[in-house]
Order: structure tokens, then C-alpha cells, then sequence
């Protein structure tokens, strides 16, 4: 049963990095018409209104065959869940709008290749709440890092760091920040509750930020309708929360380095949608993150084991 839920867990964050590397495209067009805090203020809000009716019908449902006893625990429960989301929702806000603010100074795939850096902040800040990473699973991230140079940069135009490089840095360690709150917070708390109060908070902060530095208005909004939608709707609405739901059952580390496979849907949903062709370079690339994958859960499965063994 355990390694069903693992598998469950890993299809989902598979899911996960599918939409959000289509959404690369949405964001960079996106930016075309509105800017980064306006970009972020009206696709979180999406997020957020697209979540808040199915809480509503499964609360009323769940409520009627619940004891009272049952119901008080919930509500217990719903309170936690919106503290944590709240918490979740501040870090996601500076996340997204540093990462936004990236596409104004460098290229889309350089973002999706320095922004994955997630990969190794998230096992080197696991050290300082003193969670141990096997070696194993260092070795994948380590493949898997590989497989992102190959697919993401081309040694031929690095150019140097340049400021979007720099956001995009710092966008990776506040991503990485994230993905530890949400495995510390997934164990006891409502996933939906949890996903859209980030995006609340998430809104409503890159709302009152879009005012003081921004000049928002409705003809770019309109413009950018389709890019905000994807971005709401499936970025947002759907990813972040199958996010939230799929690392409830993986390890941060490893649940790092499946989301990191966003990088790869992007360029294969280029290739398929856009009529790209896939050089030679990127086709390695692709073949080598599969393979660190592939690896990290049988790596996950050779620790377990060796665990079980010691306890014996």
C-alpha cells in the first residue's frame, strides 16, 4: 500500500511539472502586455476563485456525515490550514514575482534552468533542520542537474550573469524554501484549504504591490487573457495544488527533483505545440533527466529497504 502512495505521489508531481513547463510560454507572453505584479495579482486570484467552490460543496457534503465530535476537530483543523496557507502564501508571492520579474533581463530557457537550482537548495537547507539526504538521492540530483545544463543552456551564449540570472537565483532558494513548508504542512492539513489561501494571500499582496509600483490596466489584462487563464486556471488552480496533494506522499528532495522535469515538458510542449525541433543537445538532456527520475525511485526503495534491514 505505502509504495502505491508513493507512486500516486510521484504521477502527480510528474503532472505537476507537465502544466507548469507549459506555462513558461504563458508567462513569458504574458509579460508582453502586463507586468510582473499585475501578471501575479490576477492569475493568484484566479488560482484562489477556482479552488474556493469545490471547498465550499465538499465542506457542506463532508459536514453532513460528520459527528460533532468529528466536525470540531475539522474546524481545528480548517483554522491550521489557513495559518500554513497564509505562511505558504507570503513565500510563494516573493517566489513567483522575483521569478517574474526574471523574464524582463534574461531568456525563458535560462530561467527554467537556474530557477531548477531548487534541486540543490532543497537538500542543503534540509542539513540545517537536520534531515539527512542519502547519497543516493545526492547522485540523482546531481544526474539530474546534468540532464537541465544539456537541455537549458547553450555553452555557446552564456553571456555571464546578468540580473535576470540573479533573480532567477534567488527565485530557486525561496522555491526551495517552499517545497520544505509544504512537506512540513501537507502531513495534518486540508491540501485544497491549503492551496488556495496561498493564493489569497498570494493575490492579494501582489495586488497591493501592482498598485504602488505598477499601472495597471484592463486593455493589457485583456490582451494577456489566454496567458492569465492558463496561468490561473492550470499553473496555479490545478498544478500548485496537485503540488500541495503529490507531496504528501514524497520526500522534499526527491519531490524537488520530479518538479524540477518542468524544464523537459517545456521543451517537449514546444516541440509538440509550437512545431519546434529538438537538437541534439536537448534530446540528450531530456534522456538524462528521465533517467535521474527513474533512478531517484529506485533509490528511494534501495534506502527503505536498507532502513528495514538495520531495524531488523
Amino acid at each position: 500500500m505505502q509504495g502505491r502512495t508513493q507512486a500516486k505521489g510521484a504521477l502527480l508531481l510528474l503532472l505537476t511539472a507537465l502544466i507548469w513547463g507549459a506555462a513558461f510560454t504563458a508567462q513569458s507572453k504574458g509579460m508582453q502586455s502586463v507586468q510582473a505584479f499585475t501578471f501575479n495579482a490576477v492569475r493568484m486570484t484566479m488560482g484562489a476563485a477556482v479552488l474556493a467552490p469545490f471547498i465550499l460543496v465538499r465542506g457542506r457534503l463532508s459536514a453532513k456525515k460528520l459527528t460533532a465530535a468529528q466536525l470540531a476537530e475539522k474546524k481545528i483543523s480548517d483554522r491550521k490550514a489557513l495559518w500554513q496557507g497564509a505562511l505558504l502564501g507570503v513565500v510563494f508571492f516573493v517566489a513567483s514575482n522575483i521569478q517574474q520579474h526574471a523574464f524582463l533581463y534574461t531568456q525563458s530557457g535560462k530561467i527554467a534552468f537556474i530557477t531548477a537550482l531548487y534541486i540543490f537548495f532543497v537538500p542543503i537547507f534540509s542539513l540545517f533542520i537536520k534531515k539527512r539526504t542519502p547519497l543516493m538521492t545526492w547522485l540523482c540530483v546531481i544526474l539530474g542537474f546534468a540532464g537541465l545544463y544539456f537541455l537549458c543552456v547553450d555553452p555557446k551564449d552564456l553571456g555571464g550573469l546578468n540580473r535576470g540570472d540573479l533573480l532567477a537565483i534567488g527565485c530557486a532558494a525561496v522555491f526551495a524554501l517552499h517545497i520544505l513548508l509544504i512537506e512540513k504542512f501537507t502531513a495534518g492539513s486540508d491540501g485544497l484549504r491549503l492551496s488556495a489561501m496561498q493564493f489569497l494571500v498570494g493575490g492579494t499582496l501582489s495586488g497591493i504591490a501592482m498598485f504602488i509600483f505598477e499601472e495597471p490596466k484592463l486593455s493589457g489584462i485583456f490582451d494577456a487573457a489566454v496567458p492569465l487563464l492558463y496561468a490561473g486556471v492550470m499553473s496555479c488552480g490545478v498544478a500548485y495544488t496537485l503540488q500541495i496533494i503529490g507531496q504528501k506522499y514524497t520526500e522534499a528532495t526527491l519531490a524537488s527533483l520530479l518538479l524540477c522535469m518542468e524544464s523537459v515538458f517545456g521543451v517537449l510542449c514546444a516541440a509538440v505545440i509550437l512545431g519546434e525541433r529538438l537538437t541534439l543537445r536537448e534530446v540528450i538532456g531530456c534522456a538524462i533527466m528521465f533517467a535521474a527520475i527513474i533512478l531517484s525511485q529506485f533509490s528511494q526503495k534501495f534506502t527503505k529497504a536498507g532502513k528495514n534491514k538495520k531495524t531488523a
